[in-house]
Parts: C-alpha cells; structure tokens; sequence
C-alpha cells in the first residue's frame, strides 16, 4: 500500500532556492554582455566568438536548472503561490539568457567597423544593461531568503520595494535604444542597408535582456502580493 507523502516532504521540494540559482546562472549569462559588445564594436572576431560560445554554454546551464525546477513543480507540491505564476515567472526570467544568448549569435554573424556614434550607443546600451541584471539580480536574491522567513509580509514587502529600480532602469534603455536605432538608420550609406537591419535587430535584441527582467520582476510582484 502506498503512503501519502508527508508535509515535510512535499515542502522539501519548494522550488525557490532553485528559482534563484536559476536567475544567477541566466545573469551570469547577461554579464557577459559588456564583454562582447566591447570586442564587437573593436572588431575583435575571434574574442567575439569565444564569448558567444560562453554565453551560449551558460544559456544551456540556465535551461538545465529551469528544467529540473519545473520537475519540482507536480500538482502534489504546496505552494504558498499559485503554480502557475511560478512557472511564468521561470519562463520570463529564462528569457534573460535566451536573449543573451541571441545577442552573442547575431554578432558573429557579421564584423566590421563601426561609426564612432553607433558604437558609444551599443556600450551605453550594455552598461546600462548591466546596471539593471544588477538591481535584478538584488530582486531575486530574496525569494530564496523569504523561505527560511516563512514569507513574511515585511520581508515581502522590502523585496516588492527593489522592483521599481529595475522597471526604471529598462525605460532608460529603451531610450537609449531608440536613439542608438535612429543613429544606425542615419548611418546608412556609410554601413549599408544589410549593416542597417543587422545593428538594428542587435539593438533590439539587447533591448530584450532587460526588457525580460522587468517582465520577471512584474510577475514576480504578481506572485507575491497574493500571499
């Protein structure tokens, strides 16, 4: 006869710690950001190839924990939040590698010398991005810290009170990113209109990172003000 398992049990499968070790792996990612797009904007096409393939074998460490993380997440478990804005919350948050990751692919695809302009825009768009996987990074440290507090109202509320530094910090960039993308369409008889829609889907994509973090940080409110 089997036996149910007990409540010890079911909660020693709470997949928060997991959650954050998750949006370490994909920042980790996300840091290497600053990196490449300093290599690419000095045509340095073997360190940029080397860095996409780091990115890339971070992106698929991010993947193996979200996987192991959903593993976690049968009907059985208790959950002091609804399942599925746990899950939404993985799959938003996984997005900021994935991003990444697109950013390092599509800067191997094409190399060459970049007008002054569009390369201060590119390392400001990456500082920048940095920035905000560093205030992220400041959000999520506390979901595994709000287990071993019992998801105390204080300590969710404090956690509640870092989100808007991130939303704030993704508006700048995608001010910066529509300046950067009007100065790639004004350099077009000098990069050429393929040199156009390459640096504009590398602006847009970079524009993502961030964009996916403050998308995992407003679901990550979501999930905590119900409980």
């Amino acid at each position: 006869m089997r036996y149910m398992r007990s409540i010890l049990g079911i909660f020693a499968e709470s997949p928060f710690k997991p959650l954050y070790s998750h949006a370490e792996k994909a920042c980790e990612a996300a840091y290497k950001l600053e990196e490449i797009v300093q290599a690419y904007c000095e045509v340095d096409v073997e360190k940029v190839q080397e860095l996409s393939e780091e990115i890339s074998g971070l992106e698929h460490e991010a993947d193996i924990i979200k996987q192991e993380i959903r593993k976690r997440l049968p009907y059985s478990v208790l959950l002091p939040v609804n399942r599925q804005d746990v899950l939404e919350f993985l799959k938003t948050q996984d997005g900021i590698s994935d991003s990444a990751e697109d950013v390092a692919k599509l800067m191997t695809l094409r190399s060459y010398a970049l007008p002054k302009e569009i390369k201060s825009g590119l390392l400001e768009m990456a500082q920048m991005t940095m920035k905000t996987i560093d205030a992220y990074l400041r959000v999520t440290e506390r979901i595994s810290q709000l287990v071993s507090t019992s998801f105390r109202k204080k300590d969710i509320k404090e956690m509640l009170e870092l989100i808007p530094l991130v939303e704030k910090l993704e508006h700048e960039i995608d001010i910066i990113e529509i300046l950067l993308t009007k100065k790639i369409f004004l350099a077009e008889d000098e990069i050429g209109t393929l040199g156009v829609f390459h640096l504009a889907k590398i602006s847009d994509v970079l524009g993502d990172v961030s964009d996916n973090a403050a998308r995992a940080v407003d679901r990550l409110r979501t999930m905590m003000i119900s409980i």
